[in-house]
């Protein structure tokens, strides 16, 4: 199997691009490297440096003899989409649909493409964990675009035949994190332990998230690769709610810290409470974690210890 994967350089990229490798996958990985860092790429692995608003890109993908895609190249952050909708929507929505042309040209057979959490939107507490059939509803123009994304799959599933799989991350951290996107404040929080610094909490500190190891996610993507259960919307999660008062109790109790916490404003968009079911990933994906919270936490926090 012969995969693309734009984006790979990025965090979440270098995670897959290891596990693919250790499938044994032949592995290409597109990239601008504005976010992302050629030093994560493993030696070995094809690399093109493109945008995947390119013409250029449109063009490799079409005779690059593809059989798959995993499309993580994106704009990742909620309040830069609050500040610019339009930068938001053209990389976001303009470049999936020059992936995937780039994709109807080459006869690939599959795209993976990861959502998010902030496709549901804030729910009542009643509803969570939340299944794939929840109604979205994103609060803001990230949220937006990745569930704009999903139905263009669907649209060109249905006209050209392009099979797909969603995959809908909770909070993904880990090793090679930087401080932005939406699981961001482990690595920043992972830093701060390092140093022994202080840390501010934007919000009261009882918002939830469900943090997901990046190693989960990588077999995660993974499974999707090979599943007979395509063309539908799976979330990569674990099922379970952490507050971020308890993430730095957690933080504190690996390293024996006894931190100093401010509070900040809440930031404009973000949702309170997340938490994200795995059941149906489990039935059609196969797929089960492998690393708890503080195994995962302590993995990170020595990378970025050292």
């Amino acid at each position: 199997m012969r995969v693309l994967i734009t984006g790979g350089a990025g965090f979440i990229g270098s995670h897959i691009v290891r596990q693919l490798v250790n499938d044994n996958i032949d592995v290409v990985v597109l990239d601008n490297l504005i976010s992302g860092q050629f030093e994560h790429i493993p030696d070995g692995v094809i690399f093109w440096q493109e945008d995947i608003r390119s013409t250029a890109t449109r063009e490799r993908i079409a005779g690059g003899h593809f059989d798959a895609i995993v499309h993580l190249a994106a704009q990742i952050l909620v309040d830069a989409s609050i500040r610019d909708p339009y930068f938001d929507a053209d990389e976001n929505i303009m470049g999936l649909v020059n992936v995937l042309e780039g994709a109807r040209a080459g006869g690939v057979r599959r795209v993976i493409f990861p959502s998010s959490a902030a496709v549901y939107g804030d729910v009542a507490e009643s509803q969570l964990p939340l299944s794939e059939d929840t109604p979205l509803a994103p609060l803001s123009f990230y949220g937006l675009t990745k569930e704009m994304s999903e139905r263009y799959l669907e649209l060109y599933h249905r006209h050209y035949g392009l099979e797909y799989v969603v995959l809908r991350f909770a909070n993904v951290y880990g090793e090679r994190q930087g401080d932005k996107g939406e699981g961001g404040v482990i690595s920043i929080f992972a830093k701060k332990a390092a140093r022994g610094d202080d840390i501010t909490i934007f919000g009261d500190g009882n918002q939830t998230r469900d943090f997901i190891y990046a190693g989960d996610i990588a077999r995660g993507i993974s499974r999707a690769l090979v599943t007979e259960h395509a063309n539908t919307a799976y979330n990569l999660s674990t099922q379970t709610e952490t507050s971020l008062n308890d993430l730095v109790k957690i933080f504190g109790s690996i390293r024996q810290l006894d931190w100093n916490v401010s509070y900040g404003p809440a930031r404009e968009g973000d949702i309170y409470r997340s938490c994200l079911s795995r059941e149906k990933a489990k039935q059609g994906l196969g797929w089960e974690l492998q690393c708890t919270l503080e195994e995962g936490l302590r993995r990170t926090l020595n990378y970025f210890a050292n």
